[in-house]
């Protein structure tokens, strides 16, 4: 009758968690298909190619823990679907590399991607130094970059190879180091030597981060700038926020906080320079660097030369603002950049423009009151925004607060108005007070040339290799196959004992040592269970909510794979290999059972969420590779590609898994051996027939990649579906295990009576 009385409950229960378990499904649907809409507008725009860096994602070791999405700055940029990061907005990617940083597994690299067509990126060694001209350095956005960070970054690395250059040639600044006044190393401009170690072009932040280096190295060196110390940064409109992680800056340390304004970070740079006295020349115009017959390094300006063994142009790359060539651009009223908007009140304003800083000073602008804002693109959408400045600017359009005209083009100025072509064709007439132009820059290609510096699009280095590298878990299992061989080893000597059948076993003099409640024993059960909180502790760490937690994700992950096996072994030891019908032994096995769904889903985490994500959303894409791929087989001997052509042909008419999920399961793996089984038939009768044996392999490998995005094209739900439902129950296994192990423990604190 109690058990009756429990049904309802039960079914209540029952119930509850269908209907929630719907619930989530459907609110996981919604999410994909709205991420699969952004990623198809994020292509009509554009903005889903990069500008030049971005994250390159190896499917066959991302998790899809989505700790890049939470640690990328930049939203939008990284997503995750079915289970795995997919690069929605490419074009937002700016460089931060905090999703690289981040991944417990190495699955991220940030790229370059292919230049070898890119005409306006310098040719440059590993080191940004001109392959033409030795001793010639280029650092900041001169070079294609555009962060901060990256910046300090390159102008430090700059001062590092020239204080190694002047090492080589015996500098005497580098035996002796100058004093100036108050002690500080370096030489101070009266007490340049004819030759000087570095000149540095530019004191925005990579030139300020080169000087302040080649200070602290103790450099004969100055700085050149034609404006004022800052740079592009020092341009930007009041209160931008133009550093948003950590960096480290020669001769001030650690700047530990998460975002600096423009005018935090020149005055911190105008104090530094003030500081450590650096030689900056200020109203210098550079015009091209030569290099003389001993190798020495001339610097041309209007002013006269500098000769140095090194130089470092940290030009910028906005160089002179671009024009729009229409007439009455030349009034006064035309400007090219907005230091303060607050300046600008009551007044008729048109911003022409489509990128980052045109959008940010048009809401500006449109703030300030009694304005009347129009922004002009040439383009029918805005597109590459920041997400910040996508939400601020729908905002403003939807408010009314500024106004847009798409696809239009400005034909002529004039003191009071704005003539613009609209995408009708017609012309429209703006009333207008100002004109603030943010077309991009013309780089300073002509005097980077006039240095020796290429932009050759054949001298490109190939972009570097980024295939997939398999599953990274060699240094896990590796740490598993030592603990594994010191317990089998254990076990060898330990033989005698752990033979014998239970009931005899207390009656070996190693018991006291050996059995569960020995010495041995207990210490490898305390140990396991160290493991297991361990291997817990990676949740923690994968959680935004502990970012003080140490360490990097990669290591915790590697050590979530070894905790996982060693705790197994562990309690092995711990059972003295004989689990029982205990708590403990049922604790013990559920652990083994736990290892096995976690081994099993490392192995669709490698190998099946690499079609559910680009594929799923690629579908013909990946139909169109197995195309392009057999065309490939055109170039090897008729008979022998016509079967591989078949052989491919037959993988993408396997029929349909269906069924629960282990159905499914054996159906991908009875799929893939039989494939695999196939093609080593194939190049064994390759071999029989005389087909020479690289040949055969070009082929074989060829129909093997074939043959998988045949498999990933044909049955892409189906291991979508193998994905979710594998990650759920391996979760739900770990719950039981803790719980199982929880009351295993408990039981026997008391058993021990340590706590009533």
């Amino acid at each position: 009758m109690a058990v009756i009385w429990l049904l309802p409950p039960a079914l209540l229960l029952a119930l509850g968690l269908v209907l929630a378990a719907l619930g989530v499904r459907r609110a996981e649907r919604r999410r994909l298909q709205g991420l699969l809409d952004e990623r198809q507008r994020a292509r009509a725009l554009g903005s889903d190619r990069a500008r030049l860096q971005h994250p390159h994602i190896d499917l066959s070791r991302c998790i899809g823990c989505g700790t890049c999405v939470a640690a990328c700055p930049e939203e939008g940029v990284l997503e995750l679907v079915h289970g795995q990061a997919v690069v929605v907005h490419g074009a937002r990617c700016v460089g931060h590399g905090r999703c690289a940083a981040e991944c417990p597994v190495g699955a991220i690299a940030l790229t370059l991607g292919d230049v070898r067509e890119r005409r306006d990126l310098p040719v440059l060694t590993e080191e940004r130094e001109s392959p033409h001209v030795p001793g010639l350095f280029l650092a900041g956005e001169v070079t294609g970059y555009a962060l901060v960070r990256t910046a300090i970054g390159h102008g430090t690395a700059a001062a590092d190879a020239a204080a190694r250059r002047a090492r080589q040639a015996g500098a005497p600044s580098l035996v002796r180091p100058a004093r100036d006044a108050a002690g500080r190393g370096g030489v101070a401009l009266a007490d340049e030597p004819p030759v000087l170690d570095l000149v540095v072009v530019g004191a925005g932040p990579a030139g300020i981060a080169c000087s302040l280096r080649a200070k602290e190295l103790g450099l004969a060196f100055t700085t050149l700038e034609q404006d004022e110390l800052g740079g592009t940064v020092a341009k930007y409109p009041r209160r931008k926020l133009v550093m948003t992680q950590p960096v480290d800056l020669p001769l001030a340390g650690r700047l530990s906080r998460t975002s600096y304004t423009k005018e935090e970070l020149v005055a911190l740079w105008e104090r530094l320079a003030r500081e450590h006295a650096l030689p900056i020349r200020h109203g210098q115009v550079f015009r091209r660097v030569e290099r003389l017959a001993d190798g020495t390094l001339r610097v041309h300006t209007l002013d006269g030369a500098v000769d140095a063994r090194s130089v470092v142009l940290a030009l910028g790359r906005r160089g002179t603002p671009r024009r729009l060539g229409v007439p009455g651009e030349e009034l006064p009223k035309v400007a090219y950049s907005l230091l303060d908007a607050h300046g600008y009140q009551g007044r008729r304003i048109l911003v022409v423009g489509g990128g980052d800083s045109a959008v940010e000073a048009a809401l500006g602008l449109a703030e300030q009151p009694g304005n009347q804002v129009v922004i002009s693109y040439r383009k029918e959408a805005f597109f590459r925004l920041k997400s910040r400045n996508e939400a601020r600017l729908a905002e403003a359009l939807r408010s009314g607060a500024l106004g847009a005209l798409f696809s239009s083009e400005v034909l002529a100025i004039r003191p009071d108005a704005v003539d613009v072509r609209l995408a009708s064709g017609g012309v429209e007439t703006l009333a207008n007070d100002e004109v603030f132009v943010f077309a991009g820059g013309t780089p300073p290609t002509e005097v980077l040339e006039a240095s020796g510096v290429s932009f050759d699009p054949g001298e490109h280095a190939a972009p570097p290799s980024l295939s997939e590298q398999g599953t990274g878990l060699g240094p896990a299992l590796g740490a598993a196959f030592v603990l594994a061989a010191l317990v089998l080893a254990w076990v060898f000597v330990h033989q005698d004992y752990y033979r014998l059948p239970a009931v005899e076993r207390p009656h070996h003099p190693a018991h006291p040592r050996l059995a569960p409640t020995g010495v041995v024993g207990l210490w490898c059960g305390v140990a396991a269970a160290l493991c297991v909180l361990a291997n817990l502790a990676y949740l923690a760490r994968r959680s935004q909510r502990f970012p003080w937690i140490p360490g990097s994700l990669r290591a915790w992950m590697t050590s979530h794979v070894a905790t996982g096996l060693g705790a197994l072994l562990l309690v092995l030891v711990h059972g003295a290999m004989d689990p029982r019908p205990t708590h403990g032994g049922r604790a013990a096995w559920a652990l083994c059972f736990l290892v096995l769904t976690g081994a099993i889903g490392r192995y669709l985490y490698s190998f099946v969420p690499r079609a559910a994500n680009g594929r799923e959303l690629e579908l013909e894409e990946a139909r169109t590779q197995v195309v392009a791929l057999s065309s490939e087989w055109d170039r090897g001997r008729g008979g022998f590609s016509e079967r591989i052509r078949a052989e491919v042909d037959r993988t993408s008419a396997q029929a349909r898994w269906t069924g629960p999920l282990v159905v499914r399961l054996a159906g991908l793996f009875r799929e893939r051996h039989a494939a695999r089984r196939r093609l080593a038939a194939l190049r064994a009768q390759a071999l029989r027939e005389g087909v020479a044996p690289p040949e055969v392999e070009r082929l074989i490998d060829l129909a093997r990649r074939a043959q998988r995005a045949a498999l990933l094209a044909d049955h892409h739900e189906e291991l979508r579906g193998i994905l979710a439902s594998w990650r759920y129950f391996h979760r739900w296994v770990a719950l039981f295990f803790v719980l199982v192990l929880a009351w295993h423990v408990l039981l026997a604190l008391r058993y021990a009576r340590l706590f009533p």
